[in-house]
């Protein structure tokens, strides 16, 4: 049977960590916390709204988290400094074992695409600055109906969207929220536990799979084939 995977483009495909050297210009040395927060408050505003069914797109919710941040951090930026930080979004670097990894599942038959809470454009414009977006078959946005995971309807959608059923479908991510909401809507779902420190939800759906990276995904899919 041939796998259908489903990637998470933020934090999974794509390091939004990239983002602290353009923070680091503007803020020094509280560029780290600074970019933890904006992440944290960017899915906040995402779970808010699509519990709410207020939706904006992802980028208002990037840009009104980074206005929250720098009221909390008291940082006064400017229009242009706001808006290429915003625009640094749709030029961050992937994960070093990203392109190793999809090219790896690729040439095993597996179906690949990229399933973001981003818009369409964005995150084709992040997957080739990135240089994987040729692994990809498509991209799968949950802004095509106006709703963020976990939704179980955004899960639904890239089955229909990718004719595949959840039996033989995958998600992969590094945000446990994500692979619990998949799990919940009946696909298989592998956690990438990228730091020793991350702790998945103690709740009671757990992961089909924990790996390190995508070349250990990898690794476990070819060591069992079902």
């Amino acid at each position: 049977m041939s796998r259908t995977i489903a990637f998470d483009v933020y934090g999974t495909l794509i390091d939004t960590s990239g983002v602290v050297a353009a923070l680091e210009k503007l803020i020094g040395h509280r560029a780290e916390p600074f970019s933890n927060l904006w992440r944290t408050k960017q899915l906040e505003y995402s779970f808010r709204r699509g519990l709410m069914q207020n939706y904006r797109d992802f980028s208002v919710c990037t840009g009104q988290a980074l206005d929250f941040c720098c009221q909390t951090f008291q940082v006064d930026l400017g229009d242009a400094e706001r808006i290429a930080l915003l625009e640094s979004y749709r030029y961050l670097p992937a994960f070093a074992d990203a392109e190793q990894g999809l090219k790896r599942l690729k040439d095993n038959s597996c179906r690949l695409f990229a399933f973001s809470n981003g818009k369409p454009d964005d995150v084709r414009t992040l997957l080739e600055h990135a240089r994987i977006d040729h692994y990809l078959e498509d991209v799968v946005s949950t802004d095509e109906i106006k709703s963020f995971k976990p939704n179980p309807a955004v899960y639904a959608h890239f089955l229909r969207r990718a004719g595949a059923f959840g039996a033989e479908a995958w998600l992969v991510s590094g945000n446990p929220f994500d692979v619990i909401g998949a799990i919940s809507a009946g696909m298989r779902g592998a956690w990438v536990k990228r730091a020793p420190q991350a702790v998945f939800d103690p709740w009671e759906i757990q992961p089909t799979l924990t790996v390190a990276d995508l070349v250990e995904l990898c690794d476990r899919f070819q060591a069992n084939r079902s």
